[in-house]
């Protein structure tokens, strides 16, 4: 039984009142098309607010989610927003609350001059946010990148899946939109901040889909995030920023601990006293450059392992039951994770109806990634089966370390495949037992690249490994089929998020550099899409907070 407050607010206050409500549910069977859509959750929402729906000038979705905790009913639960007018006495319950109106105010600008435009150093998700806050705000940056533009980029990449010819400059890891664009564009994230929203808000005006703004889980899809880079870049520049592409910060100048300037490509200086170093999680020549000219670093710990496929519609099965196929449930996902012995066995990047792809940045090395298109109409799920490694894992104290440990198994991934550039594959079943494939089974591998039949215990540490198989009947009594003898596993998984921390004190800055910004996943500060621009932004305030705008 539901208990109601009665609340009446004084009239002409206010001509609309905005409520948001939430835990609206609607049985999956009664979700026809989007305009039956909001008549239902419009008579919903009135009968939850105890009024007549035609009282609802305005009604907006901005939560979507699936509730598929029972098979045999799943639901479709919503978060609304309405607008209607305040002078009525409303019963509420928790599930209802009043929204004040956001108030907008531009942000504060610093005194200290600032002395040529700030330089942010690559174009990933951090790296283009700070630049568009910027720009948006009248400091028109300069946006260095190693790689080539998206549109380049992709002819690039694809070239290097088809002939195994590689670019160490322009890759799935280096160039614009960073390692996510060749991603499945997830937007999930575990931080609360209501920076979400402006990020999300600016995907969609480039030209995301509209309902990233409201699904619970929302997703781009590799296709769609490639266009919509390319829109950010077109938008910073109309704003009065600037990209230059295939500039590869080789060092910095200082002079007494400030910045005075950045080295592009051994030979070119580019005077400013402003850097965001927004550089990706494998920016691996950049950190050590950087190291050698005085910034700190500290070890971080991160996960490494494998790949893990399955067939898609087996994965339906399980998490929708009968209801699996049904259009507006699309392919299914899981999230997995365990404790053993110290460690975290748990699934990442979880790429439903996806594609495994190479995505190397270094020579004579396998790195494997996951990869979906916004419609994932692919026939495998794939996902990372990763465990948790930590610095004292690595062997030594030195800062960059952890880089070192990941080069060992990428190499060694390298060279039980054949040397020759294929990546290691092997069936669950036979990577459990310690023994040779002799061939795949009924799931085949969707790799971008040439596979090789190989043991991927011989490829990784024994305290990934063992975790990792011990794992399996775990995961397979939540998630029904996870350890069918077929699935593919290929190798390996070694860049899940920054070996690597670079310090910054309270207002985002180097401690040790005055004028440098670290920021977004390759700093040690994010993990995924959003909260790397999210971090961006936060740079980028703090940047303005400091200094004030260009005359």
């Amino acid at each position: 039984m539901i208990a109601f407050e009665h609340f009446e607010t004084p009239k002409g206050m206010y001509d609309n009142l905005k409520y948001i409500i939430n835990n609206i549910r609607v049985a999956l069977d009664d979700r026809v098309t989007n305009k039956n859509e909001i008549d239902l959750l419009k008579k919903l929402a009135a009968k939850k607010l105890q009024i007549n729906s035609s009282e609802i000038e305005k009604i907006k979705i901005v939560k979507e989610s699936i509730d598929a905790r029972r098979k045999s009913k799943i639901d479709l639960v919503y978060s609304v927003t309405i607008e209607t007018e305040k002078s009525k006495t409303f019963a509420t319950d928790s599930d209802i609350r009043v929204l004040d109106e956001d108030v907008n105010e531009d942000p504060n600008s610093g005194e200290k001059p600032i002395n040529n435009r700030p330089v942010v150093v690559g174009s990933g998700p951090a790296g283009l946010f700070a630049g568009l806050f910027l720009a948006q705000n009248g400091y028109k940056p300069l946006i260095i990148e190693r790689g080539r533009c998206v549109e380049e980029r992709t002819k690039i990449v694809e070239e290097y899946w088809k002939s195994g010819k590689l670019d160490v400059e322009t890759n799935v890891q280096f160039g614009e939109g960073g390692a996510g664009t060749f991603s499945d564009g997830k937007l999930t994230t575990r931080i609360n901040d209501y920076r979400c929203e402006k990020v999300l808000e600016e995907l969609h005006k480039a030209g995301a889909p509209e309902e990233i703004l409201y699904k619970s889980k929302p997703h781009i899809g590799t296709d769609i995030l490639r266009n919509v880079v390319k829109n950010l870049r077109r938008k910073i520049i109309s704003l009065g920023g600037e990209f230059r592409f295939q500039a590869k910060l080789t060092s910095i100048k200082l002079n007494q601990g400030k910045m005075v300037g950045v080295v592009i490509n051994n030979n070119e200086v580019i005077p400013t006293d402003v850097m965001v170093l927004a550089i990706g999680h494998s920016a691996r020549d950049t950190f050590t450059s950087l190291l050698s000219d005085g910034l700190d670093f500290v070890q971080k710990p991160f996960s490494i392992g494998v790949r893990i496929e399955h067939p898609q519609e087996m994965i339906n099965i399980s998490q929708y039951g009968k209801f699996a196929g049904h259009p507006k449930l699309g392919a299914a996902d899981y999230q997995l994770f365990c404790k053993l012995g110290g460690r975290t066995v748990y699934s990442f990047c979880m790429c439903p109806g996806g594609t495994v792809v190479a995505s190397a940045s270094e020579k004579n090395s396998i790195v494997t990634n996951g990869m979906s298109e916004f419609s994932r109409d692919k026939q495998n799920a794939n996902s990372a089966l990763v465990v948790s490694v930590e610095p004292n894992d690595f062997g030594t104290k030195h800062p960059l370390a952890g880089i070192e440990f990941q080069r060992t198994f990428e190499h060694l991934a390298y060279e039980i495949a054949g040397n020759n550039g294929s990546a290691p594959v092997q069936r669950l079943e036979d990577f459990v037992l310690g023994i040779n494939s002799l061939k795949l089974g009924n799931t085949k591998s969707s790799y971008t690249g040439s596979t090789s039949i190989c043991d991927l215990n011989q490829c990784l540490p024994s305290f990934v490994t063992n975790p990792m198989k011990e794992s399996i009947g775990y995961f397979d009594n939540k998630l029904k089929g996870f350890g069918m003898k077929d699935a593919v596993l290929t190798g390996v998984e070694t860049r899940t998020s920054s070996p690597i921390r670079i310090p910054r004190n309270d207002s985002l800055e180097s401690p040790c550099i005055d004028g440098l910004f670290p920021a977004g996943e390759g700093a040690g500060y994010a993990g995924g899409i959003v909260s790397a621009a999210v971090d961006g932004i936060k740079v980028a305030e703090q940047v303005m907070k400091k200094y004030a705008r260009p005359v």
